[in-house]
């Protein structure tokens, strides 16, 4: 079976708590409400991608523990192809701690576990070659090399997407040239495009001479609230968010790209691709969770 994206980052065990207010150094607040859910960046855009009717697939790792049953009983359920789901049977399954708050602003807490301990190894090359878009999100660790070891062992037909998170901005531009130097779709907010240039920006058009430098295609700027700046070859596209009642933007980034990616892989120009990419967005961030407020495709006829 041909498969349409396949994605490759953490798979986490999402715990948010609803908070009155974030709290820093001796200050204290209340837990409001309590949800769980199965988070990881690539994987909730692979989630969102799967119910709008795309063929999905997801490298990733698991440890024999709860989180990990829960994590890929998950998968299961959003019908996505877990050939390259790697259990292993020693650590435990990666979590992530988030608090919102009243307003869905959020504060996240990391435990990793071993989504950072994936080898190339352990990856099934004939399957991956077989995908159409490879889409890649954030890893702590060590699985960051193993990203850039399976870029230079796939087939060149593939085209790559890249979200980096705040995790790989940090890491500056220098560190991710190898991954960038591939990348056909690259994927940031505002803060990370300030942090992985280094620089405060005015207009974000005159910022992106050195990412064009690495020969990417395609270049999008989400900005919550105030909607989207996407560049593509000599277009330019400013288009605005869509006004709904923001719950919490935990996964609205992701939720972002599966529309975004999928607009692409329909063939779609760049401002239909961001206005479906914001719809679906819009609906993401009405319920908790990364991914509880994802449309499936009979949602949007």
């Amino acid at each position: 079976m041909n498969i349409d994206i396949t994605g490759f980052g953490a798979l986490n065990v999402d715990q948010l708590f609803l908070v009155d207010k974030i709290v820093t150094n001796d200050d204290e607040s209340f837990i409001k409400d309590f949800t769980q859910s199965c988070g990881g960046s690539a994987a909730n855009t692979c989630i969102g991608l799967s119910r709008l009717g795309l063929n999905v697939s997801y490298i990733g790792k698991i440890s024999e523990d709860n989180e990990g049953k829960i994590l890929k009983n998950n998968l299961i359920k959003e019908k996505i192809n877990i050939k390259n789901l790697i259990i292993s049977n020693k650590g435990r399954s990666g979590k992530v701690m988030g608090f919102v708050d009243s307003n869905g602003e959020r504060a996240l807490y990391v435990d990793s576990g071993v989504n950072d301990t994936i080898k190339l190894s352990e990856i099934d090359l004939k399957t991956i070659n077989k995908t159409k878009f490879l889409h890649l999100s954030s890893f702590v660790g060590d699985s960051f090399k193993t990203q850039i070891e399976l870029i230079n062992n796939i087939s060149k037909k593939i085209k790559i997407s890249f979200d980096p998170g705040m995790i790989y901005v940090n890491k500056g531009i220098i560190n991710l040239k190898e991954i960038l130097f591939n990348t056909n779709i690259l994927l940031l907010n505002f803060n990370e495009l300030e942090l992985l240039l280094n620089k405060k920006i005015k207009n974000i058009e005159d910022s992106l001479s050195q990412l064009w430098d690495f020969g990417i295609e395609t270049i999008v700027i989400k900005q919550g609230s105030k909607g989207v700046s996407a560049f593509q070859d000599d277009k330019k596209v400013i288009v605005p968010a869509f006004n709904v009642n923001c719950i919490d933007t935990t996964g609205a980034g992701d939720a972002f790209n599966a529309g975004f990616l999928y607009s692409q892989l329909m063939n779609k120009n760049l401002e239909e691709s961001c206005i479906f990419a914001n719809k679906i967005a819009s609906y993401s961030v009405t319920k908790m969770g990364a991914t509880t407020g994802l449309p499936y495709i009979k949602d949007l006829e």
